[in-house]
């Protein structure tokens, strides 16, 4: 699979965004340093083998004992006969395991597919089909998730893990109190499976045949809703997140203009790794830094994280709006020290006043920055060395282009308002079996267009001012409404249905549907119980009205832009 690169003959853009470029940032990408993902890890855990890679729950492992677990992991993936290029499934919260497995999966010479684990039934099926998936890695709390779709997948190899399984003796303690105290472990059967513990056990006594990896292989697919709504993995090869990683290591020496560096960066790793910010950010980033991440399981947990925030002194901190704004609405937030911390935010739209008074609590500005699945996911960013909360985007980092188009293509001037389209290394290689879609987003000259409206300012900072597609973005997820009015559509007692976000002040935008009822019984909770059922918690309708009609054009098409006002 070859990644979008770019040709000789490309049109040329007017990069007027590098005359605001820090002095030490280079406009131009170098050669990648290294062939594969795989070969980053395993010099990383070379060079810094006694440093703290990972801390869960007060636990850590080394990166020297993250090169020991992955390659039990891949020893034994291969031990199955599973070919390079096969997917294998991670349904994981921020636990030691998830990096553990994921890395582990990488170098077996495999493509991981990162899996929310608060997928339903439905949600979960559909990736897994449309992956084809030969095997999963679950946390043993989504098992029963798994066990009812299994029968429909091309899975044949299931692993489950406990919380507690790499914590040592405590985990026995942990595995007790999440089971039988808090049970927060519906029943499962999954016959056939094996434990996490056990393939790690077995992988010990395995070989591991190193995969010839290249920078066009495929890495990840990570699952976004595109341009249609119908979830498709955006291809992700290992060039792509290795660009990325490297485009951002240069991005970050601004941090450190007026302040002297850590010799090992720590990180605040609360955006679950099954995203793409905290894939890259975090986990990539650290990475490559030989740094360190507190791995955060349940940051909706305010005053467990608060807690945990104030056992470390941070360098990183990579979050959301949303996050940010409930951290400083507990008055025990105010009490630590986050003013060396570089504050990065991305996701969804940071709100002034919210920038504003973290600024005021912290000593510090939040850097926000901009991407998608598709850029792999840092396409844009502000300076870390800016006095000021810019309200943009940013700048587009070393290596990246930004074009304003019109929906003609046309690229459009300064203060214009058009189409994102973004080229650069970190653009994926196109959507998985999706060749329609593919050629719907990426343009002829290599651009990827965002679905995202805005302008760029003479200075080479691009503000967002909307979203050409209908697409809601609940606490930095994609909705889209498609998804959810098929799922409402589902039930006998819907005739018609429309979803739209509408503005929300803790997640940034709610999902509210609009529905025609076909039975006049139907009641708000009947529908919520069905949604419930079918979606996870994000996307779920926060907000019901019920109408007679909905608005329509003049060829029947229901018209969202009406129901929005």
């Amino acid at each position: 699979m070859n990644s979008i690169s770019a040709p000789s003959d490309r049109p040329q853009v007017k990069k007027i965004w590098l005359a605001s470029y820090p002095d030490i940032v280079p406009a131009e990408l170098p050669p990648l340093e290294h062939a594969s993902l795989v070969e980053l890890l395993e010099e990383s855990c070379r060079r810094y083998g006694d440093r703290p890679a990972f801390t869960s729950m007060g636990k850590s492992i080394t990166y020297r004992d993250l090169d020991t677990q992955t390659r039990k992991i891949a020893a034994w993936l291969q031990s199955l006969g599973l070919k390079k290029g096969d997917r294998v499934a991670v349904m994981m919260p921020n636990v030691l395991q998830n990096p553990v497995t994921t890395y582990g999966i990488l170098r077996a010479g495999l493509v991981v597919v990162n899996v929310n684990p608060l997928y339903m039934p439905r949600e979960l099926e559909h990736q897994l089909r449309d992956c084809g998936a030969k095997a999963i890695f679950v946390l043993e709390n989504f098992a029963h998730t798994v066990e009812q779709v299994l029968a429909h997948t091309d899975v044949r190899h299931v692993v489950v893990t406990s919380l507690g399984d790499l914590l040592g003796l405590k985990g026995h303690i942990v595995n007790f109190i999440v089971r039988k105290v808090k049970k927060l472990v519906p029943a499962w059967s999954i016959p056939g499976h094996r434990n996490f513990k056990a393939v790690i056990a077995e992988g010990a006594r395995l070989p591991l045949k190193p995969s010839a990896l290249t920078g066009s292989d495929i890495a990840f697919l990570q699952y976004t809703g595109g341009t249609t709504g119908v979830a498709k993995g955006a291809i992700l090869t290992h060039s792509n997140l290795l660009a990325n990683q490297q485009q951002l290591l240069l991005w970050l020496q601004s941090a450190y203009i007026n302040k002297p560096r850590p010799e090992q960066l720590t990180f605040v790793c609360a955006l679950p790794l099954y995203h793409i910010f905290a894939l890259t950010v975090n986990s990539l980033m650290g990475m490559s830094l030989g740094g360190h991440n507190v791995l955060i399981a349940n940051p909706r947990d305010i005053p467990g994280f608060i807690k945990e925030l104030g056992k470390y002194k941070f360098d990183m901190f990579p979050g959301l709006n949303t996050l940010f704004n409930a951290l400083m609405n507990n008055p025990e937030f105010a009490k630590l020290d986050l003013s060396n911390t570089a504050t990065l935010a991305g996701g969804m739209a940071v709100q002034r006043p919210v920038a504003e008074r973290w600024q005021k609590m912290t000593g510090a500005w939040i850097t926000e920055g901009y991407g998608l699945s598709e850029t792999s996911p840092v396409a844009s960013a502000n300076r870390f060395d800016s006095s000021e909360f810019s309200g943009t985007i940013g700048l587009p980092i070393t290596g990246t282009e930004f074009d304003i188009r019109d929906e003609n293509g046309k690229s459009l001037p300064l203060g214009e308002v058009g189409e994102i389209c973004i080229r650069g290394p970190q653009v994926m290689a196109g959507y998985w079996k999706q060749p329609a879609e593919t050629a719907r987003v990426m343009t002829s000259d290599g651009f990827f267009r965002s679905g995202d409206m805005g302008f760029m300012d003479e200075r080479g900072y691009t503000k967002i001012v909307d979203r050409k597609k209908d697409m809601i973005l609940v606490s930095g997820f994609n909705v889209y409404p498609n998804e959810i009015e098929e799922v409402a559509a589902m039930h006998p007692g819907v005739l018609e249905a429309a979803a739209i976000g509408v503005p929300d002040p803790h997640s940034g935008e709610a999902v509210k549907l609009f529905v025609v009822k076909k039975d006049p019984a139907l009641t708000e909770a009947d529908l919520k119980a069905h949604c419930a059922e079918n979606l996870t918690n994000y996307k779920r309708p926060r907000f019901i009205e019920f109408r007679t009609e909905l608005p329509k054009s003049n060829v029947g098409k229901i018209l969202r832009k009406e129901l929005r006002g």
